[in-house]
């Protein structure tokens, strides 16, 4: 998505680790028009699936989640970190290893919103290693549900998350692929 490649070269910044700071206009200050067009993207990408709930992991994930959500006119659920007294014990969890963090966290999703009659779309901000889908996925295992696909934001391309999702049959849409990076440039592919 050549919006989103233009945003990320013009106010992006890469910092030590592999790590793509998009901070500015993503995952901290959010630019909620660039953002309302990724959610009207990801429609268009899995507009032809039954889409019944948009599932993201708290927190980063939300504002692209809930973008999608209003274009498909469904509701958005997201896996919350930790342990939370107000979701109560009756939850899916599945652990989750943050590469930007360093470290596993619980993630929980309340049995009473999602089922085996959904079919979920999982929406992130980046994918790098694939654990968050990876824990989704999990989650949707453990409720029943169907998987219609992934939406995802940023895609380090470098990393393996995608190419491991995509080779067990997942489709996996990212809207703008980081082929590499540096601290001077960052390229991204034209072509999957």
């Amino acid at each position: 998505m050549k919006l989103l490649e233009e945003k990320i070269l013009r106010c992006g910044q890469v910092l030590p680790g592999e790590i793509l700071k998009v901070d500015g206009f993503l995952n901290h200050q959010m630019d909620v028009d660039l953002i309302t067009e990724l959610g009207r993207e990801f429609y268009r990408l899995f507009s032809s699936y039954p889409i019944s709930k948009i599932l993201t992991v708290e927190a980063s994930g939300i504002a692209i989640a809930f973008a999608a959500a209003q274009f498909f006119h469904v509701p958005l659920v997201f896996a919350k970190k930790g342990v939370n007294k107000n979701v109560g014990n009756d939850v899916y969890t599945a652990d989750i290893f943050s590469y930007t963090k360093g470290f596993s966290t619980a993630v929980s999703v309340s049995k009473k919103y999602l089922n085996a009659d959904d079919t979920v779309l999982i929406i992130d901000d980046f994918l790098a290693n694939g654990a968050a889908v990876e824990g989704l996925m999990q989650i949707l295992s453990l409720a029943g549900a169907s998987l219609a696909g992934v939406g995802v934001a940023i895609e380090k391309g470098f990393q393996p998350g995608g190419k491991r999702l995509r080779e067990r049959g997942i489709k996996v849409e990212s809207l703008a692929i980081v082929d590499s990076m540096t601290d001077t440039s960052i390229s991204f592919r034209t072509s999957d």
